[in-house]
């Protein structure tokens, strides 16, 4: 890939989370930046929002694009994903423009489906894990796009049960809970991470993997209660950066740098015990999590998250113009003690003003007495020609004598 995502997806997560706040939520900042991407295939270079995308998407138009485009064809053996362009029918051809050969080969695009239509996208490109589409159609849609990401992975090695308690005193959660999740002694990673941003942090990292190498990690980071989400968030996005290479995370401090004894993140005991350590020092860590699941729809109307400007640049290429947008997503995930799964629908509405109200009349055509029929041949030809035949009258009648739907005619068949 020409493009490192890390910056531009750790600057658009943070907008994101941001603008949705600090209660209980999941989120996809990935889906949400993936769809802004497909965007950047359609935009000219003279168009002026083509500059608010580009800032959105935190790297250059072709830079996204491209991005998009490798992640979408060469899908992750753990990481379903789709996306889709549609646009009412009537209002053009979306597949006859020029930049259609830029985007995703897997790129859906085709007639704006109805609500049932959309809702089933959303349940197959998501296992089912989101079953209505995150907007409601309506007449006045002139398009849409859509991404969707979905994920179920089983850990490699599930976690141990552990007493909620073990939260510790002062967790809000251990009085509410029962049992909570314990790190097993392998296969899992923790460590406490020192960070300029915002001090001391506990890390854990659960592993999931393929056969053939294929994986997903699933980093969790805490820091001290007083923290806003939002820099935790940021400083969680940073060690991600080398969670999939299984790295010690930049900053991880030595237990024997730590005071022994309890602290708001941790508790450190020392106990004599037989080690191969060189140094005859060793090093152990576990974590206690609860189970958690969380199903969130969020607003992405915010001009920060780039979907006035992707609107504005999709109703440009498409000849469609615009008189306001929409743009949601719907996510669901869930952590527990075997595995994890999790999907997000993003969705993007392009929206036209109805003509006004007036007066429409109906004809139905009565062919109740004698009438004449002329069948007229048609000859064309590949050269855009006609041959001798075409515009011949070869048959004509008069009607006066009608015959009675037959009951094997009226039948359905």
């Amino acid at each position: 890939m020409t493009t490192d995502l890390h910056g531009p997806l750790s600057a658009y997560a943070a907008r994101l989370h941001a603008t949705v706040g600090d209660g209980h939520h999941v989120a996809s900042p990935l889906g949400a930046w993936l769809l802004l991407a497909v965007c950047a295939a359609t935009a000219a270079d003279n168009d002026p929002a083509a500059e608010d995308l580009a800032h959105a998407l935190g790297t250059d138009l072709a830079g996204a694009a491209e991005a998009a485009r490798v992640l979408l064809d060469s899908p992750h053996p753990l990481v379903r994903s789709a996306t889709a362009l549609w646009q009412r029918s009537g209002r053009g051809d979306v597949g006859s423009s020029g930049w259609r050969a830029a985007l995703p080969r897997s790129t859906e695009v085709g007639v704006l489906p109805d609500q049932a239509g959309l809702d089933a996208w959303a349940r197959a490109h998501t296992d089912g894990l989101i079953e209505t589409f995150p907007l409601k159609v309506g007449p006045d849609v002139a398009f849409a796009l859509a991404s969707a990401l979905a994920t179920r992975v089983s850990w490699a090695t599930p976690f141990d049960v552990a007493d909620a308690r073990t939260l510790g005193v002062d967790s809000p959660w251990a009085s509410l809970l029962r049992r909570a999740l314990r790190s097993p002694s392998h296969g899992h990673r923790c460590a406490i991470v020192s960070t300029t941003r915002v001090g001391d942090v506990i890390v854990h990292a659960a592993p999931a993997q393929t056969a053939d190498g294929a994986g997903l990690v699933v980093l969790s980071v805490a820091a001290a209660p007083h923290v806003p989400s939002t820099e935790v968030l940021a400083v969680a996005y940073d060690l991600s950066a080398g969670a999939a290479d299984g790295a010690q995370p930049a900053g991880a401090r030595s237990l024997f740098d730590v005071p022994l004894g309890d602290a708001p993140l941790w508790k450190v005991r020392e106990e004599r015990v037989r080690t191969h350590a060189r140094d005859g020092r060793e090093e152990r860590h576990h974590a206690v999590l609860p189970c958690w699941s969380a199903r969130s729809h969020h607003d992405l109307a915010t001009p920060t998250l780039g979907f006035p400007a992707a609107t504005a640049t999709l109703a440009k290429a498409l000849a469609t113009p615009v008189e306001g947008f929409e743009a949601r997503q719907s996510a669901v995930a869930r952590f527990d003690r075997y595995g994890f799964e999790a999907a997000a629908v993003t969705g993007m509405f392009g929206r036209t003003s109805l003509p006004p109200e007036g007066v429409a009349r109906t004809a139905e055509l009565r062919f109740g007495h004698p009438y004449a029929v002329v069948a007229v041949a048609t000859d064309t030809r590949a050269d855009g020609g006609t041959g001798p035949w075409h515009g011949l009258p070869v048959f004509s009648a008069w009607i006066s004598e009608p015959d009675d739907l037959s009951e094997a005619d009226a039948a359905d068949r």
